[in-house]
């Protein structure tokens, strides 16, 4: 009979130090990223007022070692934030992260399908879905211009137009952009 022979499920199994070390750097890390951050994307990450307050006192700090405790000092405040959520939230403001590139490729697929050719049943659907959306004109044109782009095989100017416009619609709906 072994040590984990007594454990009903793997929940019940203790972590290891050095699990409870990698768990602690990641928070530290995600402190890391949430320093990186512009204050205006800060504002859009749901935290409580004590991580904030550490955050907002890192801007202080000048002195490497200093830093790095502060560090530590954020990664324990971590452990009592969700930071699932906050790292989820901080993987859209960074271009690098799968999130990002998810979101991206998406909103280039929404893009396709509205110049398409069921662009109609496409542009209800999308409308029904973010009601949320003030510029339907614009973007009806932006998807008409597009359409004849696609047609004469010309630039991509209007595309890229429509793309952003999708883009903010989304940011705005998820919280990212105000």
């Amino acid at each position: 009979m072994t040590d984990f022979d007594q454990f009903d499920n793997e929940e019940d199994i203790p972590k290891s130090k050095t699990q409870i070390k990698r768990e602690v750097e990641a928070l530290q890390d995600l402190g890391k990223k949430l320093l990186a951050l512009s204050k205006n994307q800060l504002k859009k990450v749901e935290m409580s007022e004590t991580l904030r307050e550490a955050i907002a006192e890192a801007d202080r700090i000048k002195k490497h070692e200093a830093m790095r405790r502060h560090l530590q000092y954020i990664g324990k405040v971590m452990r009592t934030e969700d930071h699932e959520a906050i790292a989820q939230r901080v993987a859209l403001f960074d271009s690098t992260s799968a999130a990002y590139n998810k979101l991206f490729h998406q909103l280039e697929v929404k893009r396709d399908a509205l110049i398409g050719e069921n662009s109609k049943e496409v542009l209800s659907q999308y409308l029904e879905e973010n009601p949320n959306v003030e510029e339907i004109q614009l973007l009806r044109q932006l998807i008409r211009q597009s359409q004849k782009e696609v047609s004469q095989e010309g630039n991509t100017t209007n595309r890229k137009k429509l793309f952003r416009l999708l883009r903010d619609v989304e940011e705005k709906r998820l919280g990212l952009k105000e």
